[in-house]
């Protein structure tokens, strides 16, 4: 009598695709941020603090004729907590991970870079969401902001999406600049407080220099604050813009640029090991 046995076929898995991946990577990233609280407490905590502080300095004062400059500063805190969710977070976070050889272990893993990339862009919109609605929250209900039209709100998301594309390609672009994790905050902060000085975040735009003026047109954070201004100001601030009138158009293109330059930059100049 023969026996014969018969071995089981072996079913080959298919391996998930990268944007599957990658969704699982931007899960992970945002519990390693949750479970950091200086990096909750400084990314979704500071534009707050900024806010109040600010905002109770100066609540009696004006911008302009009949507009509190608590409406302005609110639209300007709001880009600027894009730009350190996206480009300061990231320029910041990067280095530091090349640095302990986590980026060196990913790349020998099986993941494509993609994946990688694509976590990271989920962590700043879940990061980036979250700081939004916390400071539109203080500014409807403590500062009286009022709430925007319909066209207004389609103007803000468009310019949010573009924004903190753009700060995130940004900063993952700056972040080959950097040469190690510790000296990454001293190198990628006074960038980011710059930006917001001479973009028009604490002051009235037009009153700054106007070679400064024309430098802060060179980086996205100035169109950021400008589109914003267009949505939680009345249309009769237009006139105080440098062009007088917000000029969308204008701020869609620089932003859609920056995108494009800034995704062509990381192509070219990232890298997954430290430079020794």
């Amino acid at each position: 009598m023969t026996m014969t046995s018969e071995r089981p076929v072996a079913v080959g898995r298919r391996r998930p695709s990268a944007l599957r991946l990658g969704v699982r990577r931007g899960g992970l990233e945002l519990r390693q941020f949750l479970r950091s609280r200086e990096s909750v407490v400084f990314t979704l905590a500071f534009p707050v603090m900024l806010l109040v502080v600010f905002g109770s300095v100066f609540s009696d004062n004006e911008v302009v004729d009949g507009i509190p400059f608590t409406r302005y500063f609110v639209a300007g805190m709001i880009a600027a907590g894009l730009l350190t969710v996206g480009f300061q977070n990231l320029a910041i976070m990067i280095p530091i991970e090349r640095d302990r050889g986590a980026l060196k272990r990913l790349r020998g893993t099986p993941m494509p870079p993609s994946a990688f990339f694509l976590g990271k862009v989920l962590l700043v919109l879940a990061i980036g969401a979250a700081e939004t609605v916390l400071l539109l929250a203080l500014a409807f209900t403590v500062y009286d902001v009022p709430v925007p039209g319909p066209a207004q709100w389609v103007t803000f998301l468009w310019v949010s999406v573009l924004g903190i594309t753009a700060c995130t390609l940004c900063g993952i672009a700056f972040s080959s600049l950097v040469r190690s994790g510790r000296g990454a905050p001293a190198m990628v902060t006074p960038v980011a407080l710059g930006l917001q000085f001479i973009s028009g975040v604490f002051s009235l735009f037009t009153n700054l220099p106007g070679w400064m003026q024309h430098l802060a047109a060179l980086f996205p954070l100035k169109w950021m604050t400008q589109g914003m201004r267009a949505v939680f100001l009345p249309e009769s601030f237009a006139s105080h813009e440098p062009a007088g009138s917000a000029e969308l158009g204008m701020v869609a293109l620089v932003l859609a640029l920056w995108c494009v330059g800034a995704l062509v930059v990381c192509r070219l100049t990232f890298r997954w090991t430290t430079r020794d």
